[in-house]
């Protein structure tokens, strides 16, 4: 049977889906309030000219918009990808009361370069559907890279 984190992980993969079939790269997440999917996004960094259109910051300004505040402590984010020091930034200013991500990212993650980039009342959950969201990845930057072959 499914777990309540896997069942949130698999519509951040399927969020993450849009992103690839927009030749983004495949980042997807959801932001859940009292156990209702409130915001759901994927990167759109090409699409908006915008190197900060991450999945999450998309996910997190919808949410703060549909509850009214600047604050998103009850809140849970479900991403595909360890988010990068810039989205952590992001969370903790927004002070997430949980983050949920799939795939380590070994580059660039904000675990790299300080775990305190999150709010320090946040909990952290790594590794859900750990495979399907880097194999997703994996594959699409192996798509990527034998186009440029050809």
């Amino acid at each position: 049977m499914e777990s309540r984190n896997e069942y949130y992980m698999r519509r951040a993969l399927y969020e993450a889906g849009k992103a690839m079939d927009n030749d983004e790269v495949p980042v997807g997440a959801i932001v859940v309030f009292e156990n209702k999917i409130i915001a759901k996004g994927f990167n759109m960094c090409l699409r908006l000219n915008d190197p900060t259109a991450h999945a999450e910051m998309q996910v997190i300004t919808s949410a703060c918009d549909y509850l009214e505040s600047r604050y998103l402590n009850g809140c849970e984010l479900y991403v595909t990808l360890e988010p990068c020091p810039m989205c952590a930034s992001a969370m903790f200013w927004a002070q997430l009361g949980h983050v949920i991500f799939g795939a380590n990212d070994e580059k660039r993650g904000f675990s790299t370069i300080n775990k305190s980039l999150i709010h320090p009342k946040t909990k952290v959950t790594s590794g859900v559907l750990k495979h399907e969201c880097s194999k997703l990845l994996s594959d699409f930057f192996k798509k990527k890279r034998k186009l440029k072959e050809n």
